[in-house]
């Protein structure tokens, strides 16, 4: 059964509708990419699923989204905080604005688990402390009494992690969490993601626009252009045979080992705004391979095993390896 179970959602921020009848689901121990360009819906997406639109003036106007089997569309604002936090976390791509540079970041983590998990403050501390060092943060009490302004970037997400952590979640949604960070801290974050979900059974939703960092960490994709899903499959099925057109630019955007100087494409254009979605496929504009039905229709979603396409001229056939 899915932990997580996102049918048809769509979201809306005044007369707009920036998001449109998205799907996916998340099993425990498991890695769902969320992957497009900036400004396909990938954050708005994760503000939905924690319950976040209102504070944005934004609504779920449709679909469903369920955790655990509850309904979190129109759920009550109370319940709501009982799971963010503790049943679900968020991990923001700017550290900074999920720590107070007032406060020492031992504190904050405290905080989490004294208030979801109703931990004594020595207690907490003790959890804190074994938090960093699972995060493999050397001399963790030295760091358990700094402030954010005293650490690297690097350093300050895995804080952040800690603090998701500190609640014991069963969901953690991941918002571009290594943007900020240099390739080798990158790739030391995402490892330690992947652990976590190995090592707690956790389920992740790691939402990023980096392909090669989907292909390091997630088990299943879900490609999002223009606020809806255009692909999803498994992880090798994407790279291996992906299908849309937008999916295959991505692709081929992965500077390779070897490539010769030059020679990484591009996707030409932009992801439009919400005020110019384009009928139709909203990738049409952008693809080269688009025909007249490509702008005045939208293509229907197929299916095909773990394959998802919404594109009138993709070939369901899955290939054999």
């Amino acid at each position: 059964m899915a932990l997580l179970d996102v049918s048809e959602l769509s979201v809306g921020i005044g007369d707009l509708e920036p998001l449109d009848r998205i799907s996916f689901s998340l099993e425990k121990g498991r890695i769902l990419g969320l992957v497009g360009e900036s400004g396909s819906g990938k954050s708005l997406t994760a503000m939905a699923l924690m319950g976040l639109l209102p504070f944005i003036g934004g609504r779920v106007s449709g679909g469903s989204v369920r955790f655990d089997g509850t309904e979190l569309v129109d759920l009550a604002p109370d319940r709501y905080r009982t799971l963010r936090g503790k049943r679900m976390a968020l991990i923001t791509q700017n550290p900074m604005t999920s720590l107070d540079p007032m406060l020492r970041v031992g504190a904050q983590i405290d905080q989490v688990s004294q208030l979801h998990l109703g931990l004594s403050a020595t207690e907490a501390k003790a959890r804190s402390l074994e938090l960093l060092t699972q995060l493999r943060i050397p001399d963790a009490a030295t760091v358990h009494q700094q402030y954010p302004h005293q650490m690297s970037g690097g350093m300050k997400q895995r804080i952040v992690i800690a603090m998701a952590l500190a609640g014991e979640p069963e969901l953690i949604i991941a918002d571009e969490p290594t943007t900020a960070l240099d390739v080798t801290i990158q790739a030391q974050i995402i490892q330690i993601l992947v652990d976590l979900v190995r090592d707690r059974g956790l389920a992740l939703v790691l939402i990023t626009h980096d392909m090669g960092v989907v292909a390091q960490a997630c088990d299943h994709v879900a490609v999002l252009y223009a606020g809806r899903v255009v692909e999803s499959n498994s992880v090798h099925g994407i790279f291996a045979h992906p299908t849309h057109p937008y999916t295959q630019a991505l692709i081929a955007c992965i500077a390779r080992t070897g490539q010769a100087a030059g020679s990484l494409r591009g996707i030409p254009g932009m992801v439009p705004s919400v005020r110019s979605y384009a009928s139709g496929c909203r990738f049409h504009p952008r693809c080269a391979a688009a025909q007249p039905i490509c702008q005045d229709e939208a293509p229907v979603a197929r299916r095909a095993d773990e394959l998802m396409v919404a594109c009138h001229f993709a070939a369901l056939e899955l290939p054999h390896d």
